[in-house]
């Protein structure tokens, strides 16, 4: 017998086609005066299925319309229907007509259902039967419970509880916890504990303490049920920036012990870890009913973005609940703990970022990578970035720093470390003139090698050279040296821009890594990790599987970068610390570095990006300020103290 299927979202009904008549039969049957007794067996079966389907709907969407019951009206069926699932209204359910099989004389018969719920997350499966019946040539059913879950009776309901899955940890390098369960205290008023009157001064008492906005807290307070508990922040247990004490001590207050899963420290990673807490009524809305109100899921970053692998399976009991019978089990489920995120960040280097950038005002980062492997060690955004991820999505001209890039196009093009370039005063294109930074050593102007050009970072030279290669090879040399590329798995990341199509002043600009060329302090990580690593990496934080990120960008390079040509440009690097702008590194403990520095103009040309990538050993490093006075400068010294910190 063809099913019919019904859903909650959609109802797909396939009436069985009614058999047909040969021509021969068609014409005997019409001679001996109508069809025979084959025609009335079709349109009793057609009419039970037309019930079936009807009664299938009902068990769906409660609405029993148009169903003939001998014992109930459709509203009644419907009533005693919403009674019973009320527990499990929002589980998505499907019912399925499986079969109506009719007795011999063609007036009664019975039909079967298949259900399948989706409680929580957890498939459920049974089937129920209805009798169906002929009553003054009107076929008919009878409303019983059991139409809804097999062996239910009158005076039972479904009842649902949920136990929540243990969340796992994120883990960093050698699966050490980054994210974990810490204590923390709910810190709140019970409104039964204080007197009307006073509250008003209790909530504004507490969120001066708490360090909250004490209007909106006390609106909030005011709003809520006579009974209510209403919280006012949940803080770390030994964050000492808090008096626990004189929380304690106000007349109402509350401090509830609980644990939430927490990094190390506040700012640790904090963009690219997110957070996790209380699930908001649209991820509620959203989850098709595997989340609850009072759920704890992820909320931001990873958190979020790993949500249903770091918190599991819920474990569910649903019962059939009756006062006279008590509670029997219909379905049960131990929840299912969450499995671990592993992640690349090693917890020590990453802290070290962080610590780094401790008192920069304005937004800035630190990554650091492993070229060997791709794995990004730390990628640290300073506080004053306002939460955003200015390590892996900021979009910044990358000034001279991009000159590693353009030092490739050039080799590529025919050029080597020797070929003399013309660092003048003053170059001109169409119009527009580009000068050195101040204080340029008046004794590289002239014909100078391209090592020199490098090491020193001649912007005139570069752009007097802008005619030996177009901005399809700056693109191409861009890709080679990992920008532009697809990025990997895990949190987002702009992996660079370097238009393939530009003239003029925007090809000028573009070859001192201005103009319409622009980048994130991971991609800048990345040109540096792929020159220490002599092919092009692209860097991953994440140490598992995982489904790979959609993208319009490609995976790879046309023109890979090749092992000879990463180490010309590890000598050019290396050159700007013994010869140039980066000699201050040149007492860095440990492996011999090499570095680039970066300043790059924005806005009204006023103020100035401030860059430096650097390499040692099997470490890639970039370090990013948005406002400050030069990248050997500003960028500089923060590079110095966290490649010192390392050693």
């Amino acid at each position: 017998m063809p099913a019919a299927d019904v859903t909650s979202s959609s109802r797909a009904h396939r009436r069985p086609r009614p058999r047909t008549l040969g021509a021969a039969a068609l014409s005997l049957a019409l001679v001996v005066g109508g069809l025979t007794a084959c025609g009335a067996e079709d349109t009793a079966q057609d009419d039970a299925e037309a019930l079936a389907t009807k009664i299938a709907e009902g068990l769906v969407d409660g609405d029993f319309t148009g169903v003939a019951f001998s014992d109930a009206s459709p509203a009644e069926a419907a009533e005693a229907h919403a009674a019973i699932v009320a527990a499990v209204a929002d589980a998505p359910h499907t019912v399925e007509v499986t079969d109506v099989v009719l007795d011999e004389e063609k007036t009664s018969g019975t039909a079967t259902f298949a259900h399948t719920w989706d409680v929580s997350g957890i498939p459920w499966t049974y089937s129920t039967e209805a009798p169906l019946a002929v009553f003054e040539e009107t076929w008919e059913s009878q409303w019983d419970p059991a139409l809804v879950v097999e062996g239910l009776v009158s005076d039972e309901t479904l009842q649902l509880s949920r136990t929540m899955a243990p969340r796992a940890d994120i883990l960093g390098a050698g699966d050490t916890p980054i994210v974990t369960e810490r204590p923390v205290r709910r810190v709140g008023v019970d409104k039964t504990r204080v007197e009307a009157t006073e509250l008003d001064a209790t909530a504004r008492t507490l969120a001066g303490l708490a360090q909250i906005d004490a209007d909106a807290y006390a609106a909030k307070v005011a709003a809520a049920g006579e009974k209510a508990f209403v919280d006012a922040v949940t803080l770390r247990t030994e964050d000492p920036s808090y008096d626990f004490d004189a929380m304690a001590a106000i007349p109402g207050v509350l401090l509830v012990d609980a644990t939430l899963p927490l990094a190390p420290t506040r700012d640790f990673a904090a963009p690219v870890l997110g957070r996790a807490g209380e699930a908001t009524a649209e991820i509620v809305e959203e989850s098709a009913g595997t989340i609850a109100a009072g759920d704890v899921t992820g909320l931001s970053g990873l958190q979020r973005q790993y949500d249903e692998q770091l918190r599991g399976t819920p474990g569910i009991a649903l019962e059939a609940v009756s006062e006279a019978r008590g509670a029997r089990v219909l379905l049960d489920q131990a929840a299912v703990p969450g499995e671990p995120l592993r992640t690349t960040l090693d917890v020590g280097v990453q802290q070290l970022a962080e610590d780094t950038l401790v008192g920069q005002t304005v937004p800035s980062a630190i990554v650091a990578i492993r070229p060997s492997t791709g794995e990004v060690l730390a990628s640290a955004s300073g506080t004053a970035g306002g939460g955003v991820s200015t390590a892996t999505t900021g979009m910044y001209a990358p000034g001279s720093t991009f000159k590693i890039v353009t030092s490739l196009a050039l080799l590529r093009s025919g050029l080597t470390a020797d070929s003399p370039l013309d660092c003048s005063a003053e170059a001109v294109v169409d119009g527009r003139a580009f000068v050195n930074y101040p204080d340029y050593p008046a004794g590289k102007i002239g014909q100078i090698p391209l090592t020199d050009v490098i090491a020193n970072s001649c912007n005139t030279a570069l752009i007097n050279a802008s005619g030996q290669v177009t901005q399809a090879d700056l693109a191409s040399a861009g890709e080679a040296l990992g920008l532009g590329l697809a990025q990997q798995p895990g949190p987002g990341v702009f992996t660079g821009s370097v238009p393939a199509d530009a003239e003029g002043t925007e090809h000028a600009a573009s070859m001192i890594g201005q103009g319409q060329v622009q980048a994130s302090p991971m991609a800048m990580a990345t040109v540096a990790a792929s020159v220490a690593a002599g092919t092009t990496v692209r860097p991953t934080f994440l140490a598992q599987d995982a489904e790979p990120v959609e993208s319009d960008l490609p995976d790879a390079p046309a023109a890979p970068l090749t092992a000879d040509e990463a180490a010309q440009l590890s000598a050019f690097m290396r050159a700007v610390v013994t010869d140039g702008g980066g000699s201050f590194l040149q007492d860095v403990p440990g492996e011999p570095v090499g570095a680039k520095t970066g300043t790059a103009q924005y806005g009204d040309g006023s103020t100035n990006h401030a860059w430096m990538i650097a390499v040692q050993g099997d470490l890639a490093v970039a370090v990013f300020v948005e406002t400050g006075d030069y990248g050997s400068t500003t960028a500089g010294p923060l590079l110095e103290a966290f490649l010192d910190g390392l050693a």
